[in-house]
């Protein structure tokens, strides 16, 4: 009874081999293994290349060279996402050269799909608060008729609770209250960002002008 059990085991098995192999499905997979790995490696070899591109155009003195490099910081950073469309920290840099660039519409955009559900996967938390915090300074530079403020403080509080204690981030949400005549809440922030940063002349500033 074994016998037979293991022999029709047997000839089960050498079956799915020969289906396997006649159809070429094992060296299918492999060829598929291989191309995304070397799909990842040029992905982060695009985004490596447009982030030295971008610290170059953000040190350039020239406007003109920034403008040049912000702009072959964004290209890369497409290449980079079109080989990795699940990468967020593609999508981030082509954000920031775009703000670079002053197209702050088109970096709000591009933050936005590095924040979504998908993308947002990759990033760590202190990778995510900080694009949180970029997406509301984004929308506070955007806001001219106060639309914006309600966004921003969701990011703000979002994003503190990734990253921390940040002394800028708290002064943005101080500014964000602020505007929103929220007087004692503004107040607390800037008095949270002088716990983090003594020296901070924004949060100093913004306490003076508030008073008791």
């Amino acid at each position: 009874m074994w016998t037979d059990l293991l022999l029709q085991a047997a000839i089960i098995l050498v079956t799915i081999f020969m289906f396997l192999a006649m159809h070429d499905i094992p060296k299918k997979i492999f060829t598929k293994i291989r191309y995304r790995n070397r799909a990842d490696f040029q992905a982060k070899r695009h985004f490596v290349l447009g982030a030295q591109l971008l610290a170059q155009a953000r040190s350039s003195k020239s406007r003109s060279s920034t403008a040049s490099l912000a702009k072959q910081a964004e290209a890369e950073a497409d290449k980079a996402i079109s080989l990795d469309r699940k990468d967020a920290a593609a999508y981030i840099l082509k954000a920031l050269a775009l703000d670079l660039q002053g197209f702050k519409t088109s970096a709000l955009d591009s933050l936005d799909v590095a924040l979504s559900p998908i993308a947002a996967k990759s990033l760590t938390d202190k990778e995510r608060g900080d694009a949180l915090f970029k997406r509301a300074e984004l929308k506070m530079s955007m806001n001219r008729r106060g639309g914006r403020v309600d966004s921003a403080i969701d990011d703000l509080t979002k994003a503190l609770e990734l990253i921390g204690d940040n002394a800028k981030a708290f002064c943005l949400l101080g500014e964000c209250y602020e505007m929103k005549k929220m007087k004692s809440e503004a107040k607390s922030a800037f008095e949270k960002a002088l716990k983090v940063e003594p020296t901070s002349i924004v949060a100093c500033t913004a306490i003076d002008r508030l008073g008791s």
